[in-house]
């Protein structure tokens, strides 16, 4: 059994966008700005971020919880499923969050399962304008099913 597997990002990306609360209207004018790229990929993010979204750009975005309500960690979740494999959470580096350790999980996630994650505008300018936007993606990632079975042996 190999250590690494294969996974593909298609050219219809599913991307996550997640904002913290003084971050939202930077977030809201970054998806006007790229509205004619966003408009083409699946879209998902957390409570008042994905409602604020859809109401200020007409982008269809499927919405899960309030970050601090389990948002965060509703989108880690579909990134361990496969559903999402792209990130954009623009955050807040200057103001403490109640939801914290749901944010790290968030972020320790995306680089376990490898997914690509911008934390503000510049980075996510850079994600959404690369060549890789439109085309496939294929990245290894550690294959979590050998390593358990390498564990259980162990123990």
């Amino acid at each position: 059994m190999s250590d690494y597997i294969t996974f593909t990002i298609e050219e219809k990306k599913d991307i996550a966008l997640i904002a913290h609360d003084n971050e939202k209207p930077k977030l809201i004018d970054w998806c006007k700005e790229n509205y004619n790229i966003l408009k083409h990929h699946n879209l998902y993010g957390t409570g008042t971020t994905a409602r604020m979204i859809a109401d200020q750009t007409g982008l269809r975005i499927k919405a899960y919880n309030s970050g601090p309500l389990g948002g965060d960690q509703q989108i880690g979740a579909k990134i361990v499923e496969g559903v999402i494999d792209f990130v954009i959470f623009f955050s807040d580096p200057l103001t403490a969050q109640p939801h914290d350790p749901d944010v790290k999980a968030l972020m320790r996630i995306a680089q376990v399962y490898d997914i690509p994650m911008a934390i503000n505008k510049a980075t996510a300018d850079f994600m959404v304008q690369s060549r890789l936007m439109d085309e496939k993606y294929d990245h290894e990632v550690i294959n979590f099913r050998k390593t358990i079975q390498e564990r259980a042996k162990m123990l």
